[in-house]
Formats: structure tokens, sequence, C-alpha cells
């Protein structure tokens, strides 16, 4: 069975959308996934079930989530294989290595358009750099995300796609936990 690996978008996050990761992990397997294993509270799951598209996995998830805990989660989910190639395209592999808590990967349900993505780029402000790849965007917060006036909310109101992002240090953790399950 291939590996998945699921990013809730907005839980655990001031004191909303509380969700204890071992709730989440039972939710996986009564859905009949084997072997559910989080990272951080802030949702991230790693996963094994039958091969099937990620948009149906982030639907059943999505249904499921909102029946189980009464609340409506996006889920965003990507192949073990598929965030090996997110991992190999990232454009700031020097200020990955160099800073990984202030280079982020966001992941969004949708590809963004090309134009959406330049008017985010002209906008902003700051010393932020994005860089657009299929569903993925790549960001460098140099002074910080906290401060940030580029925030999901921004971007995604940019690109008209919804997403969650993860510094790189948890896209290496999720690259290594998924890589002990396959």
């Amino acid at each position: 069975m291939p590996t998945y690996i699921a990013l809730l978008r907005g839980i655990n996050v001031g004191g909303r959308n509380k969700i204890a990761m071992a709730d989440l992990r039972a939710l996986f397997a009564s859905a009949g996934f084997d072997d559910a294993r989080t990272l951080l509270q802030s949702g991230n799951v790693v996963f094994e079930g039958p091969r099937q598209s990620v948009a149906a996995l982030e639907h059943m998830l999505e249904a499921e989530t909102q029946a189980r805990f009464g609340l409506s989660i996006d889920y965003i989910v990507r192949t073990a294989t598929e965030w090996k190639r997110i991992i190999a395209d990232n454009p700031f592999t020097t200020e990955a290595e160099r800073d990984p808590s202030h280079t982020l990967v966001m992941l969004l349900k949708t590809p963004a358009k090309a134009a959406a993505v330049q008017t985010l780029n002209d906008e902003v402000k700051g010393r932020e750099i994005v860089r657009s790849a299929g569903k993925q965007l790549y960001l460098i917060y140099p002074d910080g995300i906290g401060r940030s006036k580029l925030t999901n909310t921004v971007i995604e109101k940019k690109l008209g796609v919804r997403g969650t992002a993860r510094n790189w240090n948890t896209v290496l953790k999720l690259d290594a936990l998924a890589s002990t399950q396959a």
C-alpha cells in the first residue's frame, strides 16, 4: 500500500479547532488506514492506505473529521513520492539548510494560477520571497514569520486557493517518518 502524508489546516491554533493527536490517529484507523503516525500537534499524519487520488482522500478525511469532531477542516494530502519531489524541487536549498525555520513550503489544494502568483509577488512589502511550483509555494521569511504581513490568509486571498504551510524542519521530519513507513 502506498504511504501518504496528510496535513490538516488550522487545527490546534490559538485554542481553536482542537484535536488530540491520539484522536486523529483513531480517526485514521477507523477509516481503514494503516499505521497512522502523527508529528507535532499541528496536524501532520503519515499513513498507509489503498491507492487512490489525493483529492478523494482529502474529501473523505474532511467528511470523517466533520462527522467525528464536528469540525470543518481542510486536508492537504500528498503521496510519499510527491513529498520527495517537493523536497527536491525546493528553489531555496541554501536558505533551507542555513535557516530551515524561516523556509516554508505551502501546500495548496489546487495549483495556483501564474497570474495570481505574480500579483502576490508584486504585492510583497517585506523581504519575503515566494516561488510557485505546481501545487506548492516555497517561501522565505528572512525577518521571521510572526511579524510578516505575508500571512496564510493574504496568500490564500490573492491566489484564490486554500493551503497550509510547514517549515523546512517539519518537511524533513515528515519525509523521514514516511521513509521509515515505506
